[in-house]
């Protein structure tokens, strides 16, 4: 497709939960693509992020009417929170804490965001969650991040990133 045959609709979904309805129609509608397919393929897409608002692009080729769905990740401190179990984080950074999440939801976190990060290691990419997790108000195993990120930094989470590594 030449990008003058395509359209390319973008939406923010609640994950998993896409209807044909609302924004959708008026949108993905006038387009001529099935919007039962579509919505269906966007549920299947962002199915791992219930809960989160989802950045998602619809790409419709105008005379075949075939589409691709593009999901985009939800920001970092949106996935700390779901780990979480908390809907908002701490509007006192550093102060208030609003939940606690263990070193393994870490590097889930980490994982799912570092194709978006700079780190060339999931150990780094962790060192950047730990780092949004201060803003948040989320603790990690009971510690302050920063206290997290010096046992990181010191080697002391090693075996548990190598053990996640090769389940992942």
């Amino acid at each position: 497709m030449s990008s003058s045959e395509k359209v390319v609709v973008q939406l923010l979904v609640d994950a998993g939960k896409a209807t044909p309805a609302g924004p959708m129609a008026q949108q993905v509608g006038p387009t001529g693509a099935n919007l039962g397919k579509v919505v269906a393929e966007i549920n299947a897409k962002t199915a791992q992020f219930k809960g989160m608002k989802v950045p998602v692009k619809v790409i419709v080729d105008k005379k075949t009417r075939e589409f691709e769905i593009e999901v985009g990740l939800p920001p970092a401190s949106s996935l700390i929170l779901k780990e979480a179990g908390v809907e908002k984080g701490s509007g006192e950074t550093g102060h208030k804490w609003v939940g606690d999440i263990t070193f393994e939801q870490v590097l889930k976190v980490a994982q799912i965001k570092r194709e978006d990060m700079l780190a060339s290691t999931l150990k780094a990419a962790a060192s950047q969650i730990l780092g949004t997790m201060v803003s948040t108000g989320v603790k990690c195993e009971g510690l302050h991040p920063k206290d997290a990120t010096k046992k990181l930094e010191a080697g002391e989470y090693d075996d548990i990133i190598e053990k996640f590594e090769k389940q992942n």
